[in-house]
């Protein structure tokens, strides 16, 4: 019982392997027929360092290969029939198809050549090659080339093994009249190209994939830029958010003593206050503590006070005694801003000037400042290098974001504008706008 058992199930294992392999047989079938089969159009780009020039002498081997051909088939025959020269007509024709449909100009080039050597079997005597004529040969074989620079190597193979199987069915059948028969000769002019067009074909798609895998692997560090930018910034805003609300915190718990007798109302109401900041509070640095903790660096800065515009003296000492030549002008009456502007308004100078001193170096630097009714305006503008710049020059302060990019994203993040761009004099400039009032949500 058990191994009728065993033996019914091995039957049914091997019928199952032989469907599958009888549904990838068919699918395979299919493919092949569709590849086959088709009239797709698949121009012959143009080309990069020749333009047009390649299409154009590819039409002339055609017209020279039909009138050579003619003269051939007209040398070798008693007699040139009317059939015979429109099939030459034909495969020359093939050779300008090629150029953008390569799969119908092979259809053309094969079927012309094997109709060809049959219509011709009885006249044609021991002086032209069998069953394919040079020039036939010729033409054939960049019709092959075209075809394999633009399908699938599978696709070649095969359409190679079905030109030789044409041309030696040709041979092979009786006709009574010796000929010059060199089927091996043909295919193996047939083969070369074959396999050169293949080469280059995926030398050609390699070269594309890596293209675009470039093209992605940019996109992706762009994209991962702007995340750890933005990681930074909050991180900054997330001390100067903290600050406020301990703030509040505070005052909300010390102003029922600084009243005589205060109601129940206000205790309450103050009490309320100070909690929705103490949990506003939790749940910020909750939420930011992630940030935190992903930054090496954190734990040297948290408690480090975010800088403002006070410092911005500071800042350019600093770089002055790092050997920059930087000149500083105010404009307009100078006051308190917001703590999100001040920070952002020190951190793009700060990224100008570190840019500046990698990318022009010996080169004066201005810093204007503006107050402004409605903001604050940053223009950092430095004149043309005056010595080659050294590429293991390192930032004016490590970690410092990612130059014009966390600029953009600090200006963004106010509402503000941000040009920045050469200079007619050969120097660069970077220009800024801060409003006062940030945009709200959905405006």
């Amino acid at each position: 019982m058990h191994r009728v058992d065993a033996t019914e199930k091995g039957e049914r294992v091997g019928d199952g392997y032989g469907q599958a392999l009888g549904a990838a047989l068919r699918g395979a079938a299919l493919r092949l027929r569709r590849d086959l089969w088709t009239a797709a159009r698949d121009p012959l780009p143009r080309q990069t360092w020749f333009g047009w020039l390649p299409h154009g002498h590819l039409v002339l081997l055609a017209v020279v290969a039909g009138i050579a051909n003619m003269a051939e088939y007209a040398e070798a025959t008693t007699v040139l029939s009317a059939p015979v020269q429109l099939l030459v007509v034909l495969q020359a024709a093939s050779l300008v198809l090629a150029m953008s449909r390569p799969v119908p100009a092979w259809w053309l080039s094969t079927l012309s050549l094997f109709l060809t050597a049959e219509i011709a079997d009885a006249t044609v005597g021991v002086d032209m090659l069998w069953p394919w004529s040079v020039w036939g040969i010729v033409v054939h074989t960049f019709v092959v080339l075209l075809l394999a620079l633009r399908v699938p190597p599978h696709i070649t193979a095969v359409t190679l093994l079905l030109t030789v199987l044409s041309g030696t069915g040709s041979a092979a059948v009786p006709s009574g009249i010796a000929h010059n028969e060199d089927v091996v000769g043909g295919t193996l002019a047939f083969a070369v190209a074959a396999v050169v067009g293949a080469s280059l074909r995926l030398s050609r798609v390699a070269r594309n994939k890596l293209l675009e895998q470039e093209v992605l692997t940019a996109e992706e560090r762009a994209l991962r830029t702007v995340l750890e930018e933005r990681g930074r910034i909050a991180r900054e805003l997330h001390d100067v958010v903290a600050h406020h609300m301990s703030v509040i915190s505070i005052q909300a718990q010390v102003a029922p003593h600084l009243v005589e007798n205060p109601s129940d109302e206000l205790r309450e109401n103050l009490a309320g206050i100070r909690q929705n900041a103490v949990e506003a509070l939790t749940e910020l640095r909750r939420v930011l503590g992630v940030l935190r903790a992903e930054d090496p660096s954190a734990d040297s800065v948290r408690h480090t006070p975010q800088p403002t515009l006070d410092r911005l003296d500071e800042l350019l000492d600093n770089v002055r005694a790092a050997g920059l030549s930087v000149a500083a002008a105010t404009s307009g009456e100078r006051r308190r801003l917001a703590p999100g502007v001040e920070l952002s308004a020190y951190r793009i100078v700060q990224e100008a000037l570190s840019n500046a001193m990698r990318h022009a170096p010996g080169a004066p630097v201005r810093v204007e400042t503006g107050y402004l009714p409605t903001g604050l305006t940053l223009r950092i503008a430095n004149t043309p290098a005056t010595r080659p710049v050294d590429p293991a020059s390192a930032p004016l302060s490590p970690g410092l974001g990612h130059g014009l990019l966390g600029m953009r994203e600090r200006t963004a993040m106010l509402g503000g504008e941000l040009v920045a761009g050469p200079t007619p004099d050969g120097g660069y400039e970077v220009t800024a706008t801060l409003p006062l009032d940030t945009p709200k949500d959905g405006t």
